[in-house]
Formats: C-alpha cells, sequence, structure tokens
C-alpha cells in the first residue's frame, strides 16, 4: 500500500488516512507504472472530491482523444509554466517533454524560450497562440485562431490548445500559492 507524501507543499494539510480505496488503487498505479506518487497528486490528497476534480480535469486535457498528440499538450504545458515561473509544472513537464521527444535539448529550450526551439510550423502557431492566451487572453481575436487554421488544427484542436494552456494556467498559480515542491526524481529524468 502506497502512500503519499505528506510533506509536499506549504500548508499543513495532510492527506486522507486511510485513503478511499479508489485513491489508493490509483496512487498505486502511478507507483508501479511512475516509480513514485507525483506530490501534485498528494497535495491534493486531504480531499478526495478535490483530487477527483483535478484528476478527472487532468486526464480530460491531457490523455483523452485529440488532434494534439501527448507531446504537443506537454509541449503547451511546459511554455504556460514558463512564463508563469512555476517551479512545479516546469519541473515535471519539462521531464516529460524530455521523454516524449527523446531531445533533451527541446525540454531545455521550452522552459528558456520556446522560440529557439527546433519547431514545425504547426508546433510554433500551437505554442504561440497558448502564450497569447497566457500573457494576454483578452487580445485573442479571429485572426489568431486562424493563424491555427492555416497550419492544419481543426476548430476541435484549438478548443484542446485553449482548454490546456487554461489548465496550466490555473495549476500554476496553485502550485505556487501552495508553495507545491515537484519529486526529486524528475530533475534527472531523461536527461
Amino acid at each position: 500500500m502506497t502512500k503519499p507524501n505528506p510533506n509536499t507543499t506549504a500548508l499543513n494539510l495532510p492527506p486522507l488516512d486511510p485513503l478511499p480505496d479508489a485513491t489508493q488503487k490509483y496512487f498505486d498505479i502511478c507507483q508501479d507504472k511512475l516509480g513514485m506518487i507525483p506530490n501534485v497528486l498528494a497535495a491534493y490528497a486531504f480531499d478526495e472530491d478535490k483530487l477527483n476534480a483535478f484528476t478527472g480535469f487532468y486526464n480530460d486535457v491531457m490523455l483523452a482523444e485529440s488532434g494534439l498528440s501527448k507531446l504537443e499538450r506537454e509541449m503547451i504545458a511546459v511554455v504556460v509554466s514558463a512564463i508563469n515561473h512555476c517551479f512545479y509544472c516546469l519541473t515535471a513537464h519539462g521531464a516529460a517533454v524530455r521523454a516524449l521527444s527523446g531531445k533533451p535539448e527541446l525540454g531545455e529550450a521550452l522552459i528558456m524560450n520556446y522560440r529557439v526551439a527546433d519547431l514545425d510550423p504547426r508546433q510554433r502557431a500551437m505554442l504561440d497562440f497558448a502564450v497569447l492566451m497566457t500573457e494576454a487572453s483578452y487580445k485573442i481575436e479571429e485572426q489568431d485562431r486562424q493563424a491555427l487554421r492555416d497550419v492544419g488544427f481543426s476548430d476541435r484542436d484549438i478548443w484542446d490548445i485553449a482548454a490546456t494552456a487554461s489548465f496550466y494556467s490555473m495549476s500554476n498559480r496553485m502550485a505556487s500559492a501552495i508553495d507545491m515542491r515537484p519529486n526529486a526524481d524528475y530533475h534527472g529524468q531523461h536527461r
């Protein structure tokens, strides 16, 4: 039985003990598959409803059927997190970009300045839109959506880009507010 680390944030919100059966099963799967329970999950484990809401939205945004690849969604997570200076998400999703792309330099470029990364026009347009959403969403106009269509994104894909960027802006703010710390394992992965 895997237990989440109770010291993942600056808040004194210990995980439920015992964890509900479904949560315990989910954490055991994480431990088996990832070799750890991501601290973001441990941070939410004080309240089953909040954990389920977070994981439900994460699973929909990052794992559901989409015209965006898993790598592209992780790229959005990193670029949005870079703008928001989110230590947790840059560390965790930077590791995911390195793993999915097989290119450690891509993860680093996206963290530092995505404009220097070796990206195709589709990826560049996707990240430009995610950045605009993150920095000044009120400035988005039809021409910005059309720029995505022009490189092959469908309207459904545009929704998924927006949902991914929105989710990470929310997650970044929560992680910063509670001083959520990434698992140490992420730092050395896929380098």
